[in-house]
């Protein structure tokens, strides 16, 4: 599961554990294999009545692969849609409901959120992860000066129609602040993402996780997250150059991923590993596996971006080298 899947599960589950009602609509699992995962095929959603409420998981219409980013935005567009006309039925429509809660990215669903408030009422509360455009043209992801254009009015309408816009650090607050009048800036709150420091403890070096890679007690360096154009795990394919004595694990999937794995094969690396994402009940284990995590951020992108993974990390009891802005 990814870290947003996480954190947005958690606070379903502490809603509902105050007696809450909830309808969540989100994906299909598609996340891991960049495809719908076996079993879960064949229908555009699936609805789950639970005790709380409802689960409507929604075909999140991927790509071929990562790469291709207009494809990418294609599908988002596609998904946010589905996911509005469902969520203005969710639960009984016409029913009014008390709240919507909306993430970004994908930064479309910032307008279905607004589209579901529109019909259903309530109060809307955007939740950012990562700002967006800004992380696609930080990151050279998109250069065209039309369709950041169009990105950051989309951005900008997104955050005016909320009720509340909640952002993970003070730094991006700042970053929205800079992009909305005055009259919005009391609609921005700062609340971090968080982590369960009882399903992730600190757990002995050697683990099942090490030999199913084929490691022994060698030293591990591990990156464990979204392997995307936002990290600067080049820098971690030039330490493995230097020091050959230590095993690098690279842990997950992105879209930098197979740019990564074509420079190993062809500089003849041979102490880098490529491992994908694993069930969250093992990411002790996996954390636990690295003697040293990394946080390889790229320049640019305190503003943008916050790399959750620390809280993992350092609930598994395990240093961090981190490259961010200072």
């Amino acid at each position: 599961m990814a870290p947003t899947g996480v954190v947005m599960t958690r606070i379903v589950h502490e809603l509902a554990a105050l007696g809450h009602e909830l309808h969540v609509v989100s994906s299909l699992p598609w996340y891991r294999e960049h495809a719908i995962e076996s079993g879960w095929g064949g229908r555009l959603w699936r609805v789950e009545k639970t005790a709380w409420g409802s689960i409507t998981r929604v075909h999140p219409f991927p790509g071929k692969t990562k790469q291709n980013l207009l494809r990418r935005a294609f599908g988002f567009v596609l998904f946010s849609a589905v996911v509005g006309l469902r969520s203005i039925v969710v639960g009984g429509f016409p029913r009014r409901i008390d709240g919507v809660l909306a993430m970004s990215p994908p930064l479309t669903l910032g307008l279905t959120g607004w589209f579901t408030k529109l019909f259903r009422g309530g109060t809307l509360v955007f939740n950012i992860q990562d700002i967006f455009p800004d992380a696609a043209a930080q990151t050279g992801a998109i250069t065209n000066k039309q369709i950041l254009g169009a990105a950051r009015w989309l951005e900008r309408l997104s955050y005016e129609r909320s009720d509340a816009v909640v952002l993970l650090s003070l730094d991006l607050k700042q970053n929205v602040a800079a992009k909305l009048s005055t009259k919005f800036h009391n609609r921005l709150h700062v609340i971090p993402n968080f982590v369960d420091t009882s399903a992730i403890v600190p757990g002995d070096r050697m683990t099942s996780y090490r030999r199913e890679l084929g490691i022994d007690d060698r030293v591990i360096v591990m990156y464990a997250g979204n392997v995307g154009f936002s990290q600067s795990l080049e820098l971690v394919l030039a330490a493995a150059r230097a020091m050959p004595q230590i095993a690098f694990v690279i842990n997950g999937d992105g879209a930098a991923r197979k740019s990564l794995q074509d420079e190993v094969k062809a500089t003849d690396i041979d102490n880098v590993y490529f491992a994908d994402y694993q069930p969250i009940e093992r990411l002790s284990e996996v954390l636990a596996s690295g003697d040293i995590h990394v946080v390889p951020l790229k320049t640019g992108l305190a503003s943008v971006s916050v790399p959750s993974k620390m809280y993992s990390i350092l609930s598994a009891g395990r240093p961090v080298v981190a490259a961010i802005d200072s």
